[in-house]
């Protein structure tokens, strides 16, 4: 089960330049389990019974949560290494991880079965599924992006070459299923591969590496961590629509349109949330007693999850009115 803390946002020491954020009264829902720190977390759509929240960990074992409550599922038992990655279906019946073990493995959601497993010949970072949860992507330390179909799971994948570096993250892109977007550990940009040529079709320079990747449900927007900065892009033609220059190390960004605010977590241990137009920082919430390193808005922007090398997810949610 989850525990919850009770908490008055304050501002992280020192204030933002624009100001000291305001005050609210927010409920971590602190959900243990993990015995090594977080490195990624992912929330699932709406489904018919909820949205649920899955969480990659050193510690090589995957968690599946209640979205909304943060009470524990169930545990995937199969990785002998760290695990980087982890996405949920659709429809969150299915999970894919990527792991150390130079593996990527695909889970039966709702009974914990492992269905298929991938071998690589290094490092798994990045994983996620398509938006027809036929075919899955990977991506690491080979500087290969692979994509399985999971009709044919025997199949050879296809390779996508040309990274000149690690990959750290990579999505599908919402808009158009034939694109895939990454960004590579320490490289200074972002890049658009086309599954039909297995070839990169796009890219743009960063101003520093990028940390985390975020694409919009609609495809519009893509949301980057690039350490001292939240970067916005149109995801469509990659140009810069906003940069918001931040003080505190940031590691991990999710936006939220419909509420116009935007998370983000890093080094200095607090949850920060920004005001989306202007960039002024409205909310800050401690509880992690150790970086952050992955933030992430729940679909319908009610709640968002943070990941800690304090080895705890925490679903932070506005507490009833007294």
């Amino acid at each position: 089960m989850a525990s919850a803390d009770v908490a008055a946002a304050s501002p992280a020491p020192p204030p933002p330049a624009s100001g000291a954020p305001s005050r609210s009264r927010t409920v971590s829902l602190v959900c243990h389990g993990h015995s090594r720190p977080i490195n990624y977390v992912d929330f699932s759509a709406v489904t018919e019974d909820g949205y649920f929240v899955i969480s990659a960990s050193k510690d090589g074992k995957p968690m599946l949560r209640n979205g909304e409550s943060g009470d524990w599922i169930g545990t995937f038992e199969g990785h002998n290494g760290c695990v980087w990655g982890a996405s949920l279906s659709g429809e969150a019946t299915r999970a894919v991880t990527a792991s150390a073990d130079f593996s990527a493995k695909v889970w039966d959601a709702l009974t914990g079965e492992e269905l298929h497993s991938f071998p690589h010949k290094h490092i798994v970072r990045t994983c996620a599924f398509a938006q027809d949860n036929a075919r899955v992507l990977t991506g690491g330390h080979e500087k290969k992006i692979r994509v399985y179909d999971l009709g044919r799971p025997e199949a050879e994948p296809l390779v996508i070459e040309g990274s000149q570096a690690p990959l750290r993250s990579c999505l599908w892109h919402p808009a158009d299923a034939n694109l895939i977007v990454s960004c590579g550990s320490d490289e200074k940009a972002v890049r658009v591969w086309d599954v039909r040529t297995a070839s990169e079709c796009q890219s743009v320079e960063c101003s520093a590496a990028c940390l985390s990747l975020e694409l919009s449900p609609d495809g519009g927007c893509l949301t980057t961590a690039d350490g001292d900065a939240v970067n916005f892009y149109d995801a469509r033609q990659l140009k810069l629509q906003q940069s918001v220059r931040v003080p505190y190390g940031v590691e991990s960004a999710s936006m939220h349109a419909p509420s116009k605010r935007f998370v983000a977590g890093g080094q200095d241990m607090w949850v920060h949330v920004h005001d989306l137009e202007s960039g002024m920082e409205v909310e800050s919430h401690r509880g992690h007693h150790g970086p952050i390193h992955t933030v992430k808005y729940a679909p319908g922007g009610e709640s968002y999850a943070s990941g800690s090398e304090d080895g705890t997810l925490r679903v932070w949610v506005k507490a009833p009115e007294a």
